[in-house]
């Protein structure tokens, strides 16, 4: 989880890869940017309520800013997962502790 202004500037930046069923919650945020990114990644951007608002597939490094409308989170994801998954705007999401 990035939920720090440092956390969230970082994000996945020091990463090679996500492993599978591997994400990243970032938090108070609506946009994200791929730059000096080494890997490719689906972004779900969440609103308030878990309801997903727009889901980015394949985002590959170096685009400077994805952004969705009245998101408050978003969850970067294994590029692919989100095809694979049927993920799309309008479902609800569920947080469960494992």
């Amino acid at each position: 989880m990035a939920d720090t202004f440092f956390s969230r500037g970082i994000g996945l930046l020091l990463h090679r890869r996500l492993a599978e069923g591997e994400a990243l919650l970032i938090t108070k945020t609506s946009s994200i940017t791929m730059l000096f990114m080494r890997f490719a990644i689906d972004a779900i951007f969440v609103d308030g309520n878990g309801r997903v608002v727009k889901v980015a597939h394949r985002i590959h490094p170096w685009v400077p800013v994805v952004a969705a409308r009245g998101a408050k989170e978003v969850i970067e994801i294994a590029a692919g997962t989100c095809a694979e998954t049927g993920t799309q705007a309008g479902d609800d999401l569920v947080f469960e502790d494992r």
